[in-house]
């Protein structure tokens, strides 16, 4: 339970997991492999942020999504695994940012994904990682983000 251990350090609690919003299921295990769908960000008072970085939204706006994006991540695991001691390692990260066409910090916005994954699981939260910007993204959220991590 040293994971569970670390998230109560850091005064982290994880959310319910939310229904897919489509035909599609949460994670796809294969072999070691543990393949995450893509989780849009949420707002605590349960509203989920819209609009475009760079305009309506700051980098640290956004940067605030992309952690929550990544607390929905955990609580996928969590429900997969039974455990996130059962976490070997975050081996890649695809972010997506909602962004205005000049805009150009789409790594530091997904960093707040990245920042909690080596937060609670230390050096087997650095993972690789894209971060790209897209033109629009489902229901207009701020950003998208998916995962593979490699499970026991």
């Amino acid at each position: 339970m040293e994971v569970e251990r670390r998230l109560e350090e850091l005064g982290i609690e994880l959310p319910p997991v939310p229904k897919p919003a489509g035909n599609y299921v949460h994670a796809v295990r294969t072999g070691n492999l543990l393949f995450l769908a893509g989780k849009g960000p949420w707002n605590p008072d349960g509203t989920v942020p819209t609009g475009k970085v760079g305009r309506e939204v700051t980098v640290e706006e956004a940067y605030r999504h992309a952690r929550s994006v990544g607390l929905v991540l955990l609580a996928v695991l969590k429900q997969e695994l039974g455990d996130l001691d059962r976490v070997k390692r975050i081996v890649k990260v695809l972010g997506m940012v909602n962004a205005d066409p000049d805009f150009g910090q789409h790594p530091e916005v997904i960093n707040g994904c990245s920042d909690l994954f080596v937060d609670v699981f230390g050096e087997r939260g650095r993972h690789a990682r894209s971060a790209v910007g897209m033109g629009s993204l489902p229901r207009g959220i701020t950003v998208e983000i998916e995962a593979i991590v490699e499970v026991e």
